[in-house]
């Protein structure tokens, strides 16, 4: 089939906005009932504002005016257990936490004022542990982080642990009901400096005392032995466990350029189970390799049988009750994120849920391809580049392509190759994608993860302009037509990038940073000291703070600009989109500001996904003068254009 020569960005496709929201749902946890066996996900619908529902069976089972979210760090995360048969989870608009039992109505277990997440279960003492934030005392610059119990019998809460600033990851031990947690203090973000604890009786001793490495993920194995997650041996993440009796940690398994956890934004990642206490399954990412997925005998810690699925990003694994099957959210370039059951025995896989149907062939999906390319300080970065991809259409006679660079939140954290339809949006209608993990991401170890430390808005930026023009020198990019854009952290890189270098020619900035120093004073506990480590104390710093603000180099901004916007956003305030934005309406720049009502930080409402997706898509066929193939839902105002 001989297909139509039309101009990159024109191409009609096969993926547009309404196709993206419509049947689709985000999977956000996997939770297995350790008592019955029973498994329930977590499911945030685009079309209900984007509401999370806690399922079973593909059916809901809580009230359709509860939302199954928590607020603690405001990322929140773990909002949920199910024992026994029995749910108990954090409800969104009030954040109680409430108890569901079979065929009953939730009752409340907590007052308002307080959130709750990492929740687990005591037996023993018939009560749940887990975070708790204090918001009761309004007077008080951030709230108080600790771990608390919570009777099931109504009496009154006990605080275990307090004192530092965050606390994470409580988990009971199977044998003496011992309780192990994470814990870090300010500046300390949970990926550069946390401590290891446990509480035996009424003592905290401390597991793990260094202070340039960064643990995660704690859990018991079957006959009480504690394992976690740590970067101490190699500057890798790997597994560890604690030698009670000798009193030293010791590595499971030791491998270079592979990590076995990913940054904590959020509670409850589990990227390791135990299948017995002999047998560890686990995930990890591989530099140059991939995802993997492998049982590990840990009396042969050599030992390692890989499992062969058709996924390559794994999160939220558990062992079924019976042992004979292993459940999890998986994904990979040609999969969304799907809730999964893995056979031990005869290796097959069952899949109970999914995000969406991937209702195109294979033929117009964008596969990412890894590279590797030369940035500043004799360094390389790296990024997963996707090729323009449409079954019925092809450039123009000696075109090239125009490229959207695609830069990740965080700052510390990785762009992922699960199929992404929104990255199909833009490679279906002729754009080539280069989705950047620059110098500070989390998956290439320490030493990476570290390069960050003291540059953000110089490395970011450096590797971001690096790479586009890379592929401009690989042939596979229109140097004239290279646009940029980012959410949060990666708004900021967007801004930066477009405000202190001329390799762009146009970008999005999706809820990100104008004014670091508005930043620092005005945000949420979980990242007021962040950019301690990123940029340097404030206002010790205040010059550098300034100098890296793009709302203080408004000369440098000459490529058009469109911003989006929540306006219950706590994390990057709306003052920030608006400030910028006026500020180059005064100046004469091309600009446009889309305010989203009811949106946080990320836009979760089927129609405000729609309109950033399609607004911005359209700003860029306006910027570029290309028409598009279809009535775009976001066709919004640019100021300052012709």
């Amino acid at each position: 089939m001989s297909k139509t020569k039309a101009q990159y960005g024109s191409w009609a496709p096969k993926i547009t906005s309404e196709s993206i929201v419509q049947k689709t749902i985000a999977l956000q946890e996997l939770i297995v009932d350790q008592v019955n066996g029973d498994v329930y996900w977590i499911e945030s619908r685009p079309l209900e504002g984007g509401r999370s529902v806690l399922c079973k069976d593909g059916k809901d089972v809580v009230p359709s005016n509860h939302n199954v979210r928590t607020r603690v760090h405001e990322y929140g995360g773990a909002p949920a257990l199910a024992y026994d048969g029995t749910l108990y989870y954090a409800n969104f608009s009030d954040q109680i936490l409430y108890e569901l039992k079979p065929n009953s109505d939730p009752t409340p277990l907590t007052k308002e004022g307080y959130r709750y997440a990492d929740i687990v279960m005591d037996k023993k003492n018939n009560r749940l542990i887990a975070v708790r934030e204090d918001h009761t005392d309004t007077s008080k610059q951030n709230p108080t982080n600790t771990i608390v119990s919570i009777p099931l019998n109504g009496s009154e809460q006990q605080v275990l642990a307090s004192g530092n600033d965050f606390y994470s990851s409580p988990r009971v031990s199977p044998v003496d009901g011992s309780i192990a947690f994470i814990t870090w203090s300010f500046p300390n973000m949970p990926w550069n400096n946390t401590k290891v604890c446990v509480l035996k009786g009424d003592q905290i001793l401390q597991i793990t005392t260094n202070d340039d490495e960064a643990c995660a993920e704690p859990q018991w194995s079957p006959d009480g032995v504690l394992y976690f997650v740590t970067d101490r041996r190699n500057g890798w993440w790997n597994i560890h466990f604690y030698n009670e009796k000798e009193q030293f940690v010791q590595y499971v398994l030791a491998l270079d350029n592979a990590e076995f956890t990913t940054p904590a934004w959020v509670f409850g990642n589990k990227h390791y189970t135990f299948k017995d206490k002999d047998t560890i399954v686990a995930s990890w990412s591989d530099v140059m390799e991939g995802g993997k997925l492998a049982l590990i005998n840990l009396n042969k810690s050599d030992s390692v049988q890989y499992i062969k699925t058709n996924y390559s990003v794994f999160n939220f694994l558990n062992v079924s009750t019976d042992g004979n099957s292993l459940l999890f959210l998986g994904s990979s370039p040609t999969s969304p994120s799907t809730a999964v059951r893995y056979q031990f025995a005869d290796h097959s896989t069952q899949v109970l849920k999914t995000s969406f149907q991937v209702d195109i062939s294979e033929q117009d999906i964008s596969a990412p391809r890894v590279i590797e390319f030369q940035t500043e300080n004799n360094r390389t970065a790296f990024g997963n580049y996707y090729a323009p991809r449409n079954s019925e259409y092809e450039g123009l006679d000696g075109e090239l392509p125009p490229l959207l660079v695609q830069i990740h939140g965080g700052p510390t954290a990785q762009c992922s190759t699960t199929f992404n339809k929104k990255i199909q949006y833009w490679t279906n209608r002729g754009f080539a994608i280069l989705d950047v993990n620059y110098g500070g991401s989390t998956g290439y170890g320490r030493e990476y993860r570290n390069r960050l430390d003291g540059n953000w808005g110089i490395v970011d930026v450096d590797d971001c302009c690096n790479g586009a023009l890379h592929l401009v020198k690989q042939g596979l990019a229109d140097s004239k037509r290279l646009v940029i854009d980012g959410g949060s952290a990666g708004g900021y890189t967007t801004l930066a990038c477009l405000a202190f270098r001329k390799v762009f020619s146009a970008g999005a900035s999706h809820y990100g940073v104008s004014d670091l120093e508005a930043l620092a004073s005005d945000t949420h506990k979980f990242e007021s000291r962040y950019m301690d480590l990123l940029i340097g104390a404030y206002p010790a710093q205040k010059s550098v703070y300034v100098e890296r603000s793009p709302i203080h180099h408004l000369e440098g901004f000459a490529a058009p600009l469109a911003l989006f916007q929540g306006d219950e956003d706590k994390i990057v305030p709306p003052n920030q989109a608006e400030m910028i934005y006026k500020q180059l309406l005064s100046a004469g720049k091309p600009v446009s500001y889309t305010l989203f009502k009811g949106e946080q930080h990320g836009f979760r409402q089927a129609e405000n996904i729609r309109r950033a997706l399609d607004g911005e898509f359209y700003f860029y066929s306006k910027v570029f003068g290309f028409k598009t193939a279809e009535d775009l839902e976001g066709k919004i105002k640019i100021d300052n254009i012709e």
